[in-house]
């Protein structure tokens, strides 16, 4: 074992697997440096652990080391792949279809010029705005019913269809949808086709005031360190971004995808299929990231930011390979960091790729 690999391992928790020096340092090095209060990583490779280890805190004044399969984390939009899944499902079962306009399951929605189709939602491109303001970091619960008050009034950005843009209020709109065409609650649903099947017993939507013991802390970071994150209720947007996880588990997520323990059928094949308007590609399945990195190796999954939580999520179907990195603050934007890990990972495994 290198030095790196030793010592980290005694000074932030367990690793389940030998580890190139010159990946792991990557990582590392965010909390060295104080760019991070902590961080969780789990990376599989044909479903064997290439590295499974928590970095830094999940509690800086505690000192509470991080454990990759207990410490929970908000996903933030890492939530939207599992409602994409549950979204399938309901396909699968008749429920639903893609194609479905959105006024057959809430009719009380506002009248646009143009009809909205679930496909629609779920692909962002339906035309609903974005947050505005402080909208991303409101704190009073309210059912998804009472969030879509948020942006119904609002005109339509564009036509549906026409055009594409990443929000988290298409899913808020497109849960109360599938919640009325189900007629289970939202979260019931997707813990009993999607979570509990695929044995992801610890992922959960975070309910504000009742945090399991594991979950961490959620931070921002400033000039002069790091500070508790601003107090939020992520209820109403739980499809979007309203789920704690661990790595571990998110890992397993992207494992039951490679191991066909979620269906490979045309609704899935369909699910992870990048949309596309005007004949260009948006990159974007329904709730699913579908693109290529930077070397043009092709991944799905997401990348998630919210208040107290980031989040990234690739699947690499032709490596088969899963990456899953958690870290409990707000965009502490060390992106570049992270693809850089993900990239000196793939080369180590792939020298050629």
């Amino acid at each position: 074992m290198g030095w790196a690999n030793g010592f980290w391992r005694f000074l932030f928790g367990n690793n389940d697997s030998e580890f190139p020096e010159n990946g792991l340092e990557g990582l590392t090095t965010l909390v060295r440096e104080a760019k991070v209060p902590g961080l969780a990583v789990t990376v599989l490779h044909r479903g064997e652990v290439v590295l499974n280890q928590g970095l830094g805190y999940a509690h800086l004044g505690d000192k509470i080391l991080i454990d990759t399969q207990n410490t929970l984390f908000r996903i933030a939009s890492v939530s939207k792949p599992i409602t994409g899944l549950a979204l399938a499902q309901m396909v699968r079962e008749g429920l639903l279809d893609w194609d479905d306009s959105v006024y057959e399951y809430v009719p009380d929605f506002p009248r646009k010029a143009h009809d909205i189709s679930l496909r629609q939602l779920a692909s962002h491109t339906a035309g609903i705005r974005g947050y505005k303001g402080i909208e991303y970091g409101l704190n009073r619960p309210m059912t998804l019913a009472e969030g879509i008050n948020l942006f119904q009034d609002d005109p339509l950005l564009f036509e549906p269809g026409t055009d594409y843009l990443y929000n988290s209020f298409d899913f808020c709109l497109l849960s109360l949808a599938m919640q009325n065409a189900s007629g289970m609650p939202f979260p019931e649903y997707v813990s009993q086709k999607v979570l509990l099947p695929l044995g992801l017993e610890k992922t959960q939507a975070e309910i504000k005031n009742e945090l399991p013991e594991s979950t961490a802390h959620f931070y921002t970071r400033f000039k002069n360190g790091f500070k508790s994150a601003i107090p939020v209720d992520n209820g109403y947007k739980l499809a979007g971004g309203g789920y704690l996880s661990t790595s571990w588990e998110v890992a397993q997520l992207g494992q039951a995808l490679l191991d066909g323990h979620i269906p490979q059928d045309s609704i899935t094949e369909e699910m992870l299929r990048s949309q596309t308007v005007q004949g260009r590609s948006v990159y974007y399945g329904m709730g699913w990231q579908v693109s290529s990195d930077t070397q043009g190796r092709p991944f799905v999954g997401h990348v998630g930011n919210g208040v107290g939580g980031y989040s990234v999520f690739y699947v690499y179907p032709e490596q088969q390979m899963v990456f899953s990195i958690l870290i409990n603050c707000t965009n502490p934007r060390v992106e570049v960091a992270l693809n850089d890990f993900v990239d000196t990972t793939i080369r180590e495994l792939f020298p050629s790729v």
